[in-house]
């Protein structure tokens, strides 16, 4: 399956510097338009134009979910996850990846997904006209892009991960909301990812160091009480050897004790 996106002009990426935000702006690079949800945990945002829908395309998240009006032209937009949420390192079983995108996805409570798909269905110059129509979202994990496809075209790996949203009606207060939140920024998307791979490396370096340690203090503790069992045990025995044996404890007692032992 297939989507295409609106056509404006292109951009230029060149050079970038970072800012303490984090995002990296250029002096000429792709545009994208930012906007803030109910919940500040996630970050909102949709590239310009087909142009920009390509750099998104190339430099995306794997915490990012990626919504469009379904069969109709639209604007890319993204909602990006917490940190960590769509991390897949470590799982080595098919079944496993795919429940742990499905728990992301999830994740997100329905009256953000209706915020996402409000400002999708607006930022469609087809869609914005209907009554009602049908959003898709998707992990940006599951796009496909192929060298045959037009710029800002895109398909899916896995039809199980394409939700859709039904028969979505114009919220225009939800909708005012977020547009009175939108902003513009140049962003060096190459930059971007790359700094986020590396904040991420250190983050799972990080994580295995912690339970390499955890895993260490649980084996300690576990050999300390095996030992207490093992002197628990050993201390008990010695008091219960000889339980019953001697009565007064005289020489005589004991050397009847050794004849029958004989």
């Amino acid at each position: 399956r297939q989507v295409r996106s609106p056509n404006p002009s292109p951009s230029l990426a060149p050079r970038a510097w970072p800012l303490p935000s984090g995002l990296f702006w250029c002096a000429s690079s792709a545009m994208v338009f930012f906007f803030e949800c109910s919940d500040p945990q996630y970050t909102v945002y949709m590239g310009k134009d087909k142009f920009e829908n390509e750099e998104l395309l190339k430099y995306g998240w794997p915490e990012d979910i990626w919504f469009h009006v379904d069969k109709l032209s639209s604007a890319h937009v993204y909602l990006r996850l917490p940190p960590g949420t769509m991390d897949l390192s470590g799982i080595k079983d098919k079944g496993e990846a795919k429940q742990k995108l499905l728990d992301a996805m999830a994740s997100v409570p329905p009256p953000i997904l209706n915020e996402m798909a409000q400002l999708t269905k607006a930022n469609s110059i087809d869609g914005c006209k209907l009554g009602e129509c049908d959003v898709v979202y998707t992990p940006y994990l599951n796009l496909k892009k192929e060298e045959r496809m037009d710029t800002g075209q895109v398909g899916f790996k896995d039809e199980q991960f394409r939700i859709l949203m039904r028969n979505v009606e114009k919220d225009k207060e939800i909708v005012k909301v977020l547009e009175k939140t939108r902003r513009e920024a140049k962003v060096d998307f190459r930059a971007e990812k790359e700094q986020r791979d590396d904040e991420e490396k250190i983050r799972k370096r990080k994580s295995i160091a912690e339970h390499k340690l955890s895993e260490k203090a649980e084996k300690a503790q576990h050999e300390e009480e095996k030992e207490l069992k093992s002197y628990a045990a050993l201390s008990h025995l010695e008091k219960t050897t000889n339980v019953g044996v001697s009565k007064t404890g005289s020489v005589e007692e004991a050397r009847e004790i050794e004849e029958d032992f004989m």
